[in-house]
């Protein structure tokens, strides 16, 4: 492995990272804030850091799929740990490992926390906190891509190691324009997104941080109550809006901007599959709450459409306290969250994509005990799809089930109850953020052990990596040459 062309591309990220701090800065000096000082110091040693690793002359300039996982994973530990420093400097979580769980479930999106009252935080730090999702969203070295030029020959493994689905797209030949194009489009839904919430009463600043929450399907709040103490129909409704449309593979959105016409959407069979999978949820929740836990229909609906959109894009904010629904209801939110949002989008778990292609798989199957001789092929719409991306879609859904297993196991052997180590474990490996039980919507992860924060957190980077670049570091042939 090219270990200078890893050191110089990580280098570059922590001086991105450092200038990303700059806006929470500018909040905490508006705000007459002590913790300037704390991100001015977490500044400085990424820059410092980074200073150091960037001027490295790498002769052999070529990412190949080695350096790329190489890149993504040391990539991400690093920003978390860095994105850390805020948190401790300032005081706000003097725990190392709370301040890491903390960044690591921003800047993957998650959404989990560990902060049992955000309301008494510093603004700059609530800042900072939900920019880590906006950040994280479309993927801090996609950033990095976007905003540098192409390192060497090769970078499209860096965009495809952090890409979410089975399939990576390249909308130009060049990634940095590719990655330009991702980053355009989601800064303009995020601008539409600030300026709704404003024109509906909400203050800028919480406009700004719960927009990034949304747009990175992340779910932090600067309430207690998340979104559920603005008690206020129209929020709920444009963020329900914008929780969805962040669930959608944001090519789609640039292909028919670029075609000048929607039916880009309507041709995608995954979005389609999306959409019915939200409006099939809808209903049946919408029907349990009725009569059990609402009075009304429009407000079951109210609730049940803002949790279901706020499950499936693994966005995680709330209007309720959702984990005292019936059993029902809260069935079907356990299982969105293994479905989660589209490939492509800043939403993770499984994605519907594949869920829809081992539905097809199993037709498929199910068809040749019928027809043995029959050769059918499993298709996305008119394009078959190849045995390969088949076998991976299996490979990737068995990983991730014998992780979650794993992972539950090792939760409740530590005394947990079985619902709360299941949904921790489903919450922050599919990016979800708050599960049931112990770690539901009305709670926080700050009652668990150190052990189960860091093992929580190293499943929120296996789930947002897609697990193949993190279990492929682990293996000891991949560092053989």
């Amino acid at each position: 492995m090219n270990s200078m062309i890893v050191l110089k591309t990580l280098g570059m990220l922590l001086l991105c990272e450092a200038a990303t701090m700059l806006p929470s800065v500018i909040v905490a000096a508006i705000n007459g804030e002590h913790a300037v000082f704390a991100f001015l110091g977490s500044m400085a040693i990424a820059a410092a850091i980074g200073l150091a690793l960037f001027p490295i002359r790498v002769k052999d300039k070529i990412i190949r799929y080695k350096e790329g996982f190489a890149i993504v994973t040391f990539g991400w530990l690093m920003v978390s740990i860095i994105g850390a420093l805020p948190f401790l400097f300032t005081g706000a979580l003097p725990s190392f490992v709370d301040a890491f769980f903390e960044t690591v479930s921003g800047f993957t999106t998650t959404g989990a926390t560990v902060i049992n009252n955000v309301e008494v935080l510093p603004r700059s730090l609530l800042f900072w906190r939900s920019f880590t999702h906006w950040l994280g969203g479309m993927g801090i070295l996609v950033l990095a891509l976007a905003l540098a030029p192409a390192l060497g020959v090769g970078t499209f493994q860096i965009l495809k190691s952090e890409s979410p689905g089975p399939i990576s797209i390249k909308l130009t030949p060049r990634v940095n324009n590719t990655a330009k194009i991702l980053y355009i489009t989601y800064t303009v839904i995020t601008l539409a997104e600030v300026l709704l919430l404003v024109l509906g009463g909400m203050p800028l600043f919480d406009s700004l941080v719960h927009t990034f929450g949304t747009l990175g399907t992340g779910g932090f709040s600067i309430r207690n109550a998340s979104i559920g103490a603005y008690n206020n129909v129209y929020f709920e409704v444009i963020i329900t809006i914008f929780m969805v449309a962040s669930g959608v593979n944001f090519s789609l959105y640039y292909i028919a901007f670029k075609n000048k016409s929607a039916r880009e959407f309507l041709r995608d069979p995954e979005f389609k599959t999306y959409l019915y999978i939200i409006a099939a949820a809808i209903i049946m929740i919408t029907l349990n709450l009725k009569g059990k836990v609402f009075d009304g229909l429009l407000e079951s609906l109210r609730h049940a459409s803002f949790q279901v959109a706020s499950i499936i894009t693994t966005t995680g904010f709330a209007t309720t306290n959702y984990d005292s629904w019936p059993d029902f209801s809260r069935a079907v939110l356990f299982v969105l969250m293994f479905i989660g949002a589209c490939a492509g989008s800043t939403g993770g778990s499984v994605k519907v994509i594949r869920i829809h292609l081992l539905f097809k798989y199993m037709k498929r199957e199910v068809n040749r005990l019928i027809h043995p001789r029959s050769v059918t092929a499993v298709k996305i719409g008119d394009f078959p799809v190849q045995e390969e991306v088949l076998s991976g879609v299996m490979a990737f859904t068995m990983f991730y089930m014998v992780i979650f297993i794993a992972a539950s196991l090792l939760l409740a052997v530590q005394g947990h109850d079985l619902v709360s180590s299941a949904s921790a474990v489903a919450a922050t490996l599919g990016n979800v953020g708050p599960g049931f039980g112990m770690v539901g919507p009305a709670t926080t992860y700050s009652s668990l052990s150190d052990f189960s924060k860091l093992l929580l957190s190293f499943c929120m980077i296996l789930g947002r990596l897609e697990i193949y670049t993190v279990i492929a570091l682990l293996s000891p042939r991949f560092w053989k040459r």
